[in-house]
């Protein structure tokens, strides 16, 4: 047991930091305190291990920009005929 004392140690630090990382994102995700470094390190992060949910947020970011279509101009003007 003295033997693997040493390797459960460093693994219960890395689990305790790799914890306290995932708390440290969720916490900036949810402010949106996140500034454009950080961000685009969260950005990186989720492109590589949860391809699904990066894009499944560019696509939700791209629908809140969208903006809605104009009616088109004869539609505005129904009272009135071309070519008459």
């Amino acid at each position: 047991m003295d033997e693997l004392l040493p390797y459960l140690l460093v693994l219960g630090a890395l689990v305790l930091v790799m914890g306290a990382f995932t708390g440290l994102a969720r916490l900036i995700r949810r402010r949106g305190g996140a500034g454009g470094g950080l961000g685009a390190a969260l950005a990186a992060y989720e492109e590589a291990f949860r391809a699904t949910s990066h894009a499944s947020h560019y696509e939700i970011r791209a629908q809140a920009e969208r903006k809605d279509p104009l009616e088109s101009p004869d539609r505005l003007r129904r009272g009135v005929r071309r070519g008459r």
